[in-house]
């Protein structure tokens, strides 16, 4: 007889309590892709972000608008969230000291200002998210304006769908009509010019009501004092020129969310630290042409698949200042497009 029958089991009674289980050395369940569908969750705007922590608006122009303080939940970790950004809260969303709520989704956004550590980083940095309007901070002397840089703004707005303003700033120390001459054609771009003594606060103003402005510039050009002057609680710190190098120090370190409240309405100043350059890895070099109107109507009479770089043969670009039919100004705004176009090439 073999030992495997060495009894009968038939008669064997088993229930689940003799199931043996492996316990699970974590102590925990099993993780669900399931998640809830937090029906009960508040939209925020979000304000400001610091270290892991976001300042959100609660029921924005409500009765009960209110600040609280949130952290973003774990199914969220690889998910971007910034200025701008319209959040989904739960939890406790009083506001009240010691609490802290908790964003479970962003909502859909309607625009994303994006730039890159330069032109071959393929990997975009979000600056701020659902603004409709930009304003490039530039100074006419202290430091010396870039055209190029604004150029670059420029791009990156046209890029995201935002419509761009300039002020100019310092214009007690120097007179900016040339570096606006650089600009001619841009039908788009409404420009304002700010000295010491004559900062033109009601007239911006009335672009901010009813959009949302996100400020950029290079350091040191007033952008902190201007913010100050439409946003009176705003207290941004601001700097100084350095006198040997020519460069402005940075007093914004974070982009930060501020209620304007002017005769014109309401509507949100973002702003944003001071760059010195501002990389364009991510864009599509085909709307580059786009951000320079009166070469793009030219453009149309180039050949199909033209680069519009000097050496492109039968460039209607070329042939037009060639000729002197882009104005006095048309050399460099078409060697500014030559530039950032042959960084893509």
């Amino acid at each position: 007889m073999s030992w495997l029958d060495d009894g009968d089991d038939d008669d064997l009674d088993y229930d689940e309590a003799d199931i043996r289980v492996r316990p699970n050395p974590k102590a925990n369940r099993p993780r669900t892709k399931r998640r809830p569908a937090h029906a009960d969750a508040r939209n925020a705007r979000v304000l400001g972000v610091d270290r892991g922590r976001y300042t959100v608006l609660v029921d924005e122009d409500g009765p009960d608008e209110h600040q609280i303080l949130a952290s973003r939940a774990r199914e969220l970790r690889k998910q971007p969230i910034v200025n701008g950004d319209v959040a989904r809260v739960v939890g406790d969303t009083s506001g009240d000291e010691g609490t802290l709520a908790r964003i479970v989704g962003i909502q859909d956004r309607t625009s994303l200002l994006r730039r890159s550590a330069d032109d071959t980083d393929q990997v975009e940095r979000i600056i701020v998210a659902n603004a409709d309007q930009m304003l490039i901070v530039v100074a006419a002397a202290d430091p010396e304006p870039r055209p190029r840089l604004v150029d670059r703004y420029l791009i990156a707005a046209l890029d995201a769908g935002i419509h761009p303003l300039l002020v100019v700033t310092k214009t007690d120390l120097a007179d900016p009509t040339g570096f606006l001459a650089h600009f001619e054609g841009l039908d788009d771009l409404e420009v304002f010019t700010s000295g010491h003594e004559a900062m033109p606060v009601e007239l911006i103003g009335e672009r901010l009501a009813g959009h949302a402005t996100v400020f950029v510039g290079h350091s040191g050009v007033g952008k902190s004092t201007l913010v100050n002057a439409l946003v009176p609680h705003a207290l941004r710190a601001t700097g100084h020129v350095n006198e040997v190098t020519g460069r402005g120090r940075h007093t914004s370190s974070s982009a930060v969310s501020l209620r304007y409240e002017g005769p014109a309405g309401k509507g949100w100043v973002i702003d944003t630290p001071g760059v010195r350059s501002f990389g364009l890895g991510h864009v599509d070099p085909a709307n580059i042409l786009r951000a320079y109107t009166d070469l793009a109507e030219v453009a149309r009479e180039c050949p199909r698949g033209c680069t519009h770089l000097p050496d492109a043969p039968d460039c209607a670009l070329v042939e037009a200042v060639a000729e002197g039919r882009l104005g006095d100004r048309g050399a460099a705004r078409l060697d500014s497009l030559q530039r950032l176009l042959a960084t893509f090439a």
